[in-house]
Formats: C-alpha cells, structure tokens, sequence
C-alpha cells in the first residue's frame, strides 16, 4: 500500500504570496523589545552587505534605516562615509528625530538623517526605508517617469510608486524631506528624479527586497527600450499581478533566501 505524505500544495491559479498561508515561512513574533531590536539590526546590517553585492554603493551616498522597537520616533543608521560591505550589527548608529545620536560614536550622514527622519515621521507604517544611488535607478530617474508594467516583476510597482520632480540639489533640509514625502504618499517607491530611488516597508526585509527589484526593473526597462518599442502589460493584468506579487509579505519573503546567502557567505556582519 502507498503511503500517503501530508505535504505543502502548490499554489493554486490567482493565489498571491500570503501570511496567512501555513505551508510558507511566517516573519518572527519575538519575547522582548531587545530581541525584536537584534533582530532589525541583523537585517539591517544585512541589507548593506547585500546592497554592496548588487553595486548600490557611490561613495558615501545612500542609507536604510529601521525604526527602534521600543522607541519608535528613533531609527537606526549607517554610520556616515562607511562602505556598504564592511558594516557590522556593531557598527549601526542610533538617532533621533532631531539628529541627535543616541547610540554609537560615529557620524549620520545629513542628507540620510533629512529624508529618512521625514518619512518615517509621515508614514508610521514604514518600519525600514532604503535609499542609494544606484546606477539603474539613478539612470531611469534622470527620465522623469514612471516604471511601466512591462514585466511579471514591474508589476509589483504598479500604480504603487511616485514621482519627485523637483531636483535642487543635496536633501539637508527638512522641509525637503517634507516634501519628498508627502509626494511618496502611502505608496512603497518613490523616484528621485535626477537622484535615484527610495523605497520603505513593514521590515528591513521589505524595504530592501523592494529597492533591488526596482533597481532590476529600472535596468530591464532601459534595456528594452534601447532595442525597441516595449509592449506593456495590459492594465487590468498589470493591477491582478500586482496583487498577487506586490504585498508586504511579498517583500518580507523574497529577502529571505538573499538573507540567508549573506549569512552563510559573510557571517562577520552579525557581530554586536
């Protein structure tokens, strides 16, 4: 007699990536504030390893930051002019939202503390953002438009990203990032028009996995558009597809296996 194993079901047709599915990896529930605040960190720490990986450092631009878990108007930081590939759990840096450092003796980059502070204090939701001047989305950027659907992957972003046209020059002002994110919205991507991108998240996770598929799709439309004329998606698959694959919990589960490359090939970023 064959015996009969109770294992995972495929998808089914028109399912999307969902936490409510027992068959898929669920993000952590935690006992306490300080695991909570480990566990952000590692990803955190992670992320800019993963970031030098694709090439998203330039000097010292870019930056993500987390929010504190137990002091939420405060959000960890790359130390300024770190490379991306050498930040540890250890070397994070903790401010507030008057630039202040609380934890750590290194400096915060002014542009990084100008927007991230202003759009995490806009979006509540947003746990992590992620920006950098990488060379795909810089590239579209200086094109003042949006990403179409032109792939099963742009599909995430859209009708879910925005626009911000006016370039002037370095954000150190907070009335910048004010802007910046009020043209965000309640939406997980923005494009910095003659900048690059910025994306958020309900995780680490999230805000990172969004940013290098972003970037991938800014590359995929460049390129298709240096051969030819791209066919789009049409609207309603686009807006199906989107919910199917553009969910948080999308994000939070596509960083999972780049999470658990780094670890295994670069555990030195876990030190505290």
């Amino acid at each position: 007699m064959t015996k009969t194993i109770d294992r995972p079901q495929v998808l089914k047709a028109n399912a999307k990536l969902s936490p409510n599915d027992p068959s898929l990896p669920q993000p952590p529930q935690f006992e306490s504030l300080e695991d909570e605040r480990l566990h952000r960190k590692q990803r955190l720490a992670a992320a800019f390893r993963l970031f030098a990986r694709y090439g998203f450092d330039e000097g010292v631009a870019g930056h993500i930051t987390v929010r504190d878990p137990e002091v939420p108007d405060h959000f960890w930081i790359n130390p300024f002019g770190m490379y991306f590939g050498h930040i540890r759990v250890s070397d994070l840096v903790l401010i507030d939202h008057s630039g202040d450092v609380v934890v750590g003796n290194k400096p915060v980059n002014a542009a990084g503390f100008a927007i991230h502070s202003r759009v995490h204090q806009a979006r509540p939701d947003a746990i992590a953002a992620a920006h950098s001047h990488s060379m795909y989305g810089k590239t579209w950027s200086t094109l003042g438009r949006l990403l179409d659907p032109l792939t099963q992957d742009a599909c995430a972003f859209y009708q879910d990203h925005a626009i911000f046209e006016d370039y002037t020059g370095v954000v150190f002002s907070a009335s910048e990032g004010d802007r910046l994110a009020a043209t965000l919205g309640d939406k997980k991507a923005i494009i910095l028009r003659n900048h690059g991108l910025l994306t958020v998240g309900h995780s680490v996770d999230e805000a990172a996995w969004w940013f290098i598929a972003m970037d991938r799709c800014c590359q995929s439309q460049l390129m298709a558009e240096a051969v030819g004329k791209p066919i789009s998606i049409d609207p309603e698959i686009a807006s199906l597809t989107s919910s199917q694959i553009g969910g948080h919990y999308s994000g939070w589960f596509n960083f999972q296996s780049l999470y658990d490359k780094i670890v295994r090939e670069e555990p030195d970023f876990l030190e505290e």
